[in-house]
């Protein structure tokens, strides 16, 4: 019981969920857990992995885990949370999408025991005759009390029929996989708990449902996006990644350790107590990165991406770091500098690198460049955008 309640904003019906654990421990049969997600996006960013990380705690107790790919209600768009009709993929787009999800969850969960399954089985056979007999079974009344439908109804935005039809096809999915538990984010709450009156009406025991807290982002205020920049992509570089989770704040790490790490509370609990007593929370926030990089490439790689934060901390180059060749103009005519960061990659165009000397963040062979004017000739140079970006260039 304590592996579900980690982290978890709501548990409902908890007394149900413990009679289907004293059932599933009885008996030996475990129970079907289940966790939705829709291809929306071509990457999962490590705010997915919050109910991934649950799925995974409760598979290493022994229950079945299905990763279910929404490849159909993807066709519909989740209303949850928009204020809007959300624009529809196309099954062109879903089926790019989903050929990543799977490879990018299996980093979380247990391939070898994880029941993989696309809702396009059971949804598309439903046809029209099926489709309407689902929709007798749930009321107008009941789907606009959902805050997001009622708000945008009270505000005279329009809703589209179809958007009804989303959390239907969502329930219908726990009636397919007789699910015993299905997680979600908390804004999947209202589909959830559609899932729980849907058994019901087809006469099967009601699934419990846990939500997970949205995971802020870097920023620590917005919940992680891809769309507000404040996301770390489970496929970034390890450099990168671990770079990321160290910018994160003081206060922000401990909320990310108790939804991310898989270090017990009891651990986490006294490593707190240490940096309440006064040791350098770096030190923490060190370890979790190394912990979160370490999960999605190896632990080589995290060793090697904390050295090179501390090489680039202490304005240090990288051991790796991109290399290339560029011949100089017509009669050993030299570069200018905007038109060499554009050229290394290391800037969009030649003003936006003329913009970012001005803004202090370019330097070359370690040295800010101060003069946009500034031309170099035949050589080896190392130049650098930022903390991060890097390229040795030989001119020739």
């Amino acid at each position: 019981m304590a592996a579900t309640l980690r982290g978890c904003e709501e548990l409902i019906p908890q007394e149900d969920w413990v009679k289907k654990l004293v059932r599933s421990e009885t008996t030996g049969t475990p129970l079907r857990i289940k966790l939705g997600l829709d291809p929306t996006a071509p990457d999962i960013h490590i705010g997915h992995t919050v109910v991934l990380n649950k799925l995974r705690q409760l598979q290493d107790l022994g229950h079945q885990v299905i990763f279910l790919i929404g490849d159909f209600t993807s066709l519909i768009g989740d209303p949850s949370g928009r204020n809007t009709t959300r624009p529809p993929l196309t099954p062109e787009q879903i089926k790019l999408n989903a050929e990543t999800y799977y490879r990018q969850a299996s980093l979380v969960l247990d391939p070898a025991k994880t029941e993989i399954r696309y809702n396009s089985e059971w949804c598309e056979p439903l046809g029209a005759t099926g489709m309407i007999q689902l929709a007798s079974r749930y009321t107008v009344a009941r789907m606009m009390e959902r805050n997001d439908f009622h708000d945008r109804f009270t505000a005279g935005t329009p809703i589209s029929v179809h958007e009804f039809l989303y959390p239907l096809m969502q329930g219908y999915d726990s009636v397919a996989l007789k699910s015993d538990l299905e997680l979600g984010g908390t804004d999947q709450k209202f589909n959830l708990l559609m899932g729980r009156h849907l058994q019901q009406e087809y006469g099967q025991e009601p699934q419990c449902i846990l939500t997970m807290p949205l995971l802020e982002g870097l920023d620590g205020i917005e919940k992680m996006s891809k769309s507000k920049n404040n996301y770390i992509g489970i496929s970034e570089d390890a450099n990168t990644m671990f770079a990321k989770i160290l910018s994160i704040s003081d206060v922000l790490m401990w909320r990310w350790y108790t939804l991310l790490s898989f270090r017990s509370e009891t651990d986490i609990m006294a490593l707190k107590a240490e940096v309440a007593g006064g040791r350098n929370p770096k030190d923490a926030k060190v370890a979790l990165a190394k912990e979160i990089t370490t999960r999605f490439h190896n632990a080589a790689a995290a060793d090697a991406a904390e050295q090179d934060f501390v090489n680039r901390s202490k304005g240090g180059i990288p051991d790796e770091i991109p290399e290339l060749s560029l011949p100089l103009g017509d009669g050993g005519a030299a570069w200018g500098i905007g038109a060499l960061l554009k050229s290394a990659g290391l800037a969009a165009s030649s003003g936006e690198g003329n913009r970012l000397i001005d803004g202090g963040g370019v330097r070359v062979d370690s040295c800010v460049v101060s003069d946009k004017g500034l031309k170099l000739g035949a050589g080896t140079y190392v130049l650098q955008v930022g903390k991060r970006k890097f390229a040795r260039v030989t001119l020739v």
